[in-house]
């Protein structure tokens, strides 16, 4: 092995956030089921009283926009630590990425 793959392996800065991707994808997880939950909730009563809930609807939004913030983190698109190691979202996703695109000179 090369001294840059032995470097890395030993790296405690990438065997940490493994730790946190880790437990990641399983606040992940429960918050799935709980957006599930919320989702046939609000079907149901869009089904019988014709309206919606305004408090699932922020719920919703909200449960939504934490799974964006864990995905991003898990694909490494950003550093941003999300609940429960950051703030709970409020409102519809906003960018976390770390550098911007028209910085770089990408698309």
């Amino acid at each position: 092995m090369s001294n840059d793959v032995k470097q890395n392996l030993k790296s405690q800065s990438t065997w940490k956030r493994g730790l946190y991707m880790l437990l990641y994808i399983i606040f992940s997880r429960v918050a799935e089921v709980v957006l599930g939950v919320v989702i046939l909730f609000q079907f149901l009563l869009k089904l019988f009283t014709g309206e919606t809930n305004d408090r699932l609807l922020k719920l919703g939004q909200a449960l939504s926009t934490y799974l964006y913030q864990v995905f991003q983190y898990l694909t490494f698109n950003t550093e941003y630590h999300p609940y429960p190691f950051g703030a709970w979202p409020r409102g519809e996703p906003k960018s976390t990425r770390i550098t911007d695109k028209s910085e770089t000179g990408s698309d």
